[in-house]
């Protein structure tokens, strides 16, 4: 389950934190008010398609970072160990998109040797 979203420099969002706690979560607001960034955000964090265009205006970054948690027994605990990637509580997703295009992606605070 993701617990918390933390978003940096992304399209018009400068700083924001959500925490999601048991239960039902939903977004709500006008049109135009964020919603698809936070979800587009979200995309990003778990490997959707980065663009140099998601990074906000005058920054030379931005970066999402979703953490998850998730019991012993889910698979991709199984995918981390056989990667060597620590596996410690929760799991932690971190995108990192440049204004430059270039992008880099986190897992526990770790470069994945797939990348």
């Amino acid at each position: 389950m993701l617990s918390h979203l933390s978003i940096r420099d992304i399209v018009l969002i400068e700083r924001l934190d959500m925490d999601f706690s048991g239960g039902l979560s939903v977004l709500t607001g006008e049109t135009g008010a964020g919603k698809s960034i936070l979800l587009d955000s979200l995309s990003l964090a778990l490997g959707g398609r980065g663009d140099a265009s998601l990074v906000r205006h005058g920054a030379d970054q931005g970066q999402v970072i979703a953490v998850f948690d998730l019991p012993g027994s889910h698979p991709v605990r199984a995918v981390l160990a056989e990667n060597a990637i620590d596996d410690e509580g929760d799991i932690i997703l971190r995108r990192v998109q440049s204004a430059d295009g270039r992008t880099r992606v986190f897992i526990n605070d770790q470069l994945p040797a797939w990348r």
